[in-house]
């Protein structure tokens, strides 16, 4: 199967307002462990700030709680992006990879002409069906702490190279396209408009919140939430509170203490 890979010089100047400001620095490697790991690994010099490296390959990447996400050579969109948070609560940075599932949402219906929505906390959807992951890692902590956020985008695989059995990818549910160079573009330009208005908003997290809550496909299942500790907490999902917490009923769980999720996907 012939896959093009992406062409960086097109990605940066296919960037829209204020994407070519936003970024100092946008990479594109042929193969790396995890786009994760490596901008990790920069955040600890602490003038390194928004930094995107995009790879054609992952070998060791990772979702939530370790599980692997190994990429097939130029089939995925393999992102992560690196931020500084001046003054923010940390209590607000669980919404950054919230932010960004906003953005891959948005990019996609624009570009690709299709309209997936979000599984509460990190996953895209489409069909019910797994589009994309995203995983976000605090990289460095103190008055403007470095988060890294990545994203695994199926893009051009087919049924045989899912990653799970309920997967899809953007070739499969008949994407108007499947240009990683212009997917990527789109991704990274709807992520710095929302970032950039998150810090003018002084990083206050209501109007992320209420377009987050349109965009998520699990407020209104029966779901089914395993916390740590052998916890199970059942019931309709009511909405994701302002701290980007799910609600089920009366209760509200956050992301970092649910192993899994489930609901009717």
């Amino acid at each position: 199967m012939n896959r093009e890979p992406i062409d960086a010089q097109r990605l940066r100047g296919s960037l829209v307002s204020p994407a070519p400001v936003f970024f100092d620095r946008i990479d594109v490697v042929e193969s790396t462990g995890s786009t994760n790991a490596d901008l990790v690994a920069r955040a600890t010099d602490p003038n390194v700030d928004r930094q995107a490296l995009l790879a054609e390959e992952q070998v060791s990447g990772r979702g939530r709680h370790a599980r692997s996400w190994v990429s097939p050579p130029h089939a995925q969109i393999s992102l992560s992006i690196l931020v500084r948070l001046p003054g923010i609560d940390p209590a607000a940075l669980g919404w950054l990879p919230l932010l960004t599932g906003i953005a891959v949402v948005d990019a996609l219906r624009g570009t690709a002409g299709l309209a997936p929505e979000l599984k509460w906390p990190n996953d895209v959807l489409l069909d019910n069906r797994k589009l994309a992951g995203i995983l976000a890692e605090v990289a460095a902590t103190g008055v403007a702490p470095a988060v890294v956020v990545g994203v695994g985008l199926n893009v051009d695989l087919d049924e045989s190279e899912l990653p799970v059995p309920h997967a899809t990818s953007l070739a499969l549910a008949g994407a108007q396209t499947t240009d990683r160079t212009d997917l990527a573009a789109a991704i990274l330009t709807e992520f710095a408009r929302r970032f950039t208005d998150w810090e003018r908003a002084g990083w206050a997290t209501a109007e992320l919140a209420t377009a987050y809550r349109e965009r998520c496909a699990t407020i209104g299942m029966d779901v089914r939430a395993e916390l740590p500790g052998g916890k199970i907490v059942t019931g309709v999902a009511t909405g994701v509170d302002d701290t980007g917490r799910l609600l089920i009923g009366d209760e509200a769980v956050s992301a970092g203490d649910v192993t899994h999720l489930r609901g009717q996907y």
